[in-house]
């Protein structure tokens, strides 16, 4: 079978060619990939095994509900919030894996052990990786998919499903969490 081009097409043209052929639901997939999986690593401590994981049980809810995909919002943000939701979940399931086997939040959303982390090109980005996931995670998710993923308050809003109002307030306190634990580690980041 020759190929299609998915590159030029809208993400609402693919949404509805995805329910007639399942191959372009491959071209959302592929579209969305990296930066989804760029996501789930910089809300959680989580191995490349468990992100693909993450990301493949994310992508079958995304199939499964594209009947009720809801083009008010953007569908990057409709996935987003899926991939987040999933993360998020996933993490549950390992805090409830077993008194033995308990994870503690601190613990799965601690440094990224990753050496490839793209968090930025500076020569703090270990510190402020660490600073964000010592933050709770309705604030860390604000700062990185405002300041990470860019997002905008709307798609954030819509990814989180808060008002953008609330998306404000937990950016505004988020950033002067962060500002503090910097203070304590010599990082200068919100300015």
């Amino acid at each position: 079978m020759d190929r299609i081009p998915c590159n030029d097409i809208p993400d609402k043209d693919l949404v509805k060619k995805s329910l007639l052929d399942s191959f372009y639901f491959s071209c959302l997939y592929y579209r969305y990939e990296t930066e989804l999986q760029r996501y789930i690593k910089r809300i959680s401590n989580v191995s490349e095994e468990e992100i693909s994981d993450i990301l493949q049980e994310s992508f079958i809810k995304i199939w499964k509900n594209l009947n009720d995909y809801n083009n008010e919002i953007t569908l990057s943000s409709w996935i987003y919030r899926i991939v987040h939701n999933q993360t998020i979940s996933h993490w549950r399931k390992l805090q409830s894996f077993g008194k033995a086997n308990k994870v503690s939040y601190e613990a799965y959303f601690s440094e990224a052990t990753s050496q490839e982390t793209e968090l930025t090109n500076e020569p703090n980005e270990k510190k402020i990786q660490k600073i964000i996931h010592q933050l709770p995670i309705n604030y860390q998710s604000v700062l990185v998919l405002r300041y990470f993923e860019n997002k905008n308050y709307e798609e954030i809003s819509d990814i989180l499903k808060i008002p953008e109002g609330t998306v404000a307030t937990r950016l505004n306190r988020a950033k002067k969490f962060f500002t503090k634990l910097a203070k304590t580690n010599n990082i200068s980041f919100f300015e």
